[in-house]
């Protein structure tokens, strides 16, 4: 008897549990993004311009990028995959400080300038749908992002436009002096934010979406760590900082099922 209450009680909160979950659904759809990306990295060692003289090196880099594009995804309730293409426009600055044994710092080399980029993004998110009304609903999303350049320009002030990956400029070439491939812009990114949907007609709703996306390093700026190692006889060399920034998605879609 025991047993059977036992497993009618599990069979009971079982039901309740499905119960309470939102009903299955499938959809799809597009939209347009704005977003800004923010970099701010701080690059310090031991090291010199030849081996023989002690000192310290800093090396610091900040960029802010204004991004737009448009996007397509797929909807499963529980999870959500998009496709995006997206531009960017920034502007940068990187500065490189050195200081001897006993002596104050004093500034090596001073870039700025602009940048133009071009990514296809693809991300999965995981998502739990909560009933507002009949035609509002929200969700939370957290997940997980890989970009994928497909264009690197930049244009050092007093300079022309020039392309990042064919080695004409000195602060993109890598330890041994060479440029770097496109892939090394390359990067994943961790997702979170919140979403909602507005039901406009039975299968056709409205869908807002703002995420904040922590960006993990490129190949290229942990390229710039062994750089610097090599270029400046560095060690005990560190790379701290961040880069991230807000993302609205803005889409129509379509419920199938």
């Amino acid at each position: 008897m025991k047993k059977i209450l036992s497993l009618t009680s599990f069979m009971v909160l079982l039901a309740m549990g499905l119960y309470g979950l939102p009903p299955f659904s499938l959809s799809a759809g597009g939209g347009g993004l704005l977003g800004y990306t923010f970099t701010r990295y701080t690059l310090e060692g031991d090291g010199a311009l030849d081996p023989n003289t002690n000192g310290n090196i800093k090396l610091s880099q900040s960029m802010d990028r204004f991004n737009y594009g448009g996007f397509l995804f797929f909807d499963a309730t529980y999870g959500e995959f998009a496709l995006s293409l997206q531009g960017g426009r920034n502007s940068y600055g990187e500065t490189l400080d050195r200081r001897l044994a006993g002596g104050p710092w004093a500034t090596v080399s001073d870039y700025k300038g602009t940048g133009t980029e071009m990514l296809l993004g693809l991300s999965l998110m995981g998502k739990y749908p909560f009933k507002v009304n009949e035609k509002i609903s929200w969700f939370p999303l957290v997940g997980i992002e890989y970009q994928i350049a497909l264009l690197e320009w930049r244009k050092r002030d007093g300079d022309k436009v020039r392309d990042r990956t064919k080695g004409k400029l000195d602060e993109d070439l890598d330890k041994n002096g060479n440029s770097y491939p496109l892939y090394a812009w390359n990067s994943f990114a961790i997702d979170v934010g919140a979403g909602f949907n507005y039901k406009i007609r039975d299968r056709l709703f409205l869908r807002n979406e703002l995420l904040f996306s922590f960006r993990l390093q490129t190949p290229y700026e942990t390229g710039a760590l062994e750089m610097t190692k090599n270029k400046f006889h560095a060690s005990n060399v560190s790379l701290v900082g961040l880069t991230g920034g807000p993302t609205l998605r803005t889409s129509i879609g379509y419920r199938f099922k």
